[in-house]
């Protein structure tokens, strides 16, 4: 069976250990190389290097949270078009909203689990246009 994430770099930026286990645990399984960050600044350097396809980012990290890391990348050249879904624990209503004025491309909450991430995930890339191509196309673009 093959993955329609096989061979995507992903980084996934979060400083709770379980929700970094279970997303690069279902994602590496699906074939992707998943790459990790426990704040944004590092989350920032590691999106620097490796370019990924996406990012998911926490939006409440100690040091350099979610927000701030999502400015960061939008203003560089190199890390601005990477779509970048904003991941949260504290879902309140009008979130996703701010998420998505903000600049995030979507918005999915926490907590993650093994049963609903792959489907929660897959639906959101779909409602992103550049990344709802390549998963119709079952391209990998590099």
């Amino acid at each position: 069976m093959s993955s329609p994430l096989k061979g995507w770099n992903i980084l996934v930026v979060d400083d709770e250990p379980d929700s970094l286990f279970v997303a690069q645990y279902i994602l590496t399984y699906h074939g992707a190389a998943v790459h990790t960050a426990i704040d944004g600044q590092e989350g920032y350097n590691v999106a620097l290097e490796v370019r990924p396809k996406l990012i998911i980012a926490d939006l409440s990290m100690p040091e350099v949270d979610g927000w701030t890391m999502l400015q960061m990348l939008k203003g560089n050249d190199i890390t601005r078009i990477i779509p970048i879904i904003a991941l949260t624990a504290h879902a309140m209503v009008g979130d996703r909203e701010r998420a998505l004025a903000a600049g995030f491309d979507n918005y999915l909450s926490k907590p993650l689990t093994v049963e609903t991430f792959l489907r929660d995930l897959m639906r959101l890339l779909k409602d992103i246009p550049i990344l709802a191509e390549l998963l119709n196309s079952g391209l990998d673009e590099e």
